[in-house]
């Protein structure tokens, strides 16, 4: 796969995952997270969905601080950090080039989210990261992506309800679209809607 063939030079001596990245959690999650794709320096290259790059700095902080991980950073699949009633997937589990996946790659993904889905018995929220999460997520339920708005803080009572905020990419983050503050106050309104 090329993205993990051409690495980035901070990572010349490392040795990339460079395959499809594996969910990761807690199998008795009350929360489920959807993201994009496999970051192509982070996840790619760690082999855990947001670990080794600034989005997942992001995101395990507000998980951190609303409880549902054990620690506010991931930097490797091996640094101990364990995700307590959460589960991370993502719309597709290969790194896309610009990172940007396609329709057809996100379709060859839907089977595996689904069946993943089916097996997390106990969720209560859904929380969706970037408006192509949120679409997945709406075609896996068979809604009309038409329908329905996204919006960061966008609540949609669903069965599970689903909570929607903006990627914690670069771009977002960098830019103020997102800042951390926005982003712990999702989860922590997914805490509140889990324990309510």
């Amino acid at each position: 796969m090329e993205i993990a063939a051409t690495k980035r030079r901070a990572y010349l001596d490392r040795d990339y995952w460079g395959r499809p990245v594996p969910s990761f959690g807690d199998p008795k999650a009350r929360l489920l997270i959807l993201g994009l794709a496999p970051g192509a320096h982070g996840a790619n290259r760690t082999g855990r969905m947001f670990t080794g790059d600034k989005s997942g700095d992001f995101l395990y902080r507000s998980l951190h601080r609303a409880g549902f991980a054990s620690q506010a950073t991931s930097v490797h699949a091996g640094d101990g950090l364990i995700l307590g009633d959460a589960w991370i997937t993502a719309s597709a589990h290969c790194a896309p080039p610009d990172n940007k996946p396609l329709p057809e790659e996100l379709a060859r993904c839907r089977p595996y989210l689904e069946r993943e889905v089916a097996l997390l018995k106990n969720l209560k929220v859904v929380v969706v990261l970037g408006r192509i999460a949120f679409e997945t997520w709406l075609t896996l339920r068979s809604h009309r992506k038409s329908a329905y708005a996204f919006g960061h803080g966008v609540l949609h009572t669903f069965d599970p309800p689903v909570l929607c905020s903006y990627h914690p990419s670069q771009q977002n983050t960098s830019t103020g679209k997102l800042t951390q503050a926005m982003l712990d106050q999702v989860f922590l309104k997914a805490r509140d809607l889990i324990r309510s």
